[in-house]
């Protein structure tokens, strides 16, 4: 989940880039403000990561380590 003009949601995105490998994991990005619902749920949380299949999410801040321990949690 992000939105446009983040400064959070573009560092989260280098993490992502430079952490997970595109043949194993595919992120969706999610612009918040597109979705009343969405603004409301995590306006002043994002960046945030949601798995869709179990619905887990990761908040703002991680790093790499972080990152992968999620989703290492996720298998």
């Amino acid at each position: 989940m992000s939105t446009l003009g983040c400064h959070l949601c573009d560092q989260a995105i280098d993490i992502l880039v430079t952490t997970l490998d595109p043949g194993l994991h595919s992120v969706d990005e999610v612009d918040i403000a597109e979705d009343d619902a969405l603004v409301e749920r995590y306006g002043v949380r994002i960046p945030v990561l949601v798995d869709e299949s179990s619905g887990a999410e990761l908040g703002w801040p991680f790093d790499r380590a972080t990152l992968l321990d999620f989703v290492e949690g996720l298998a």
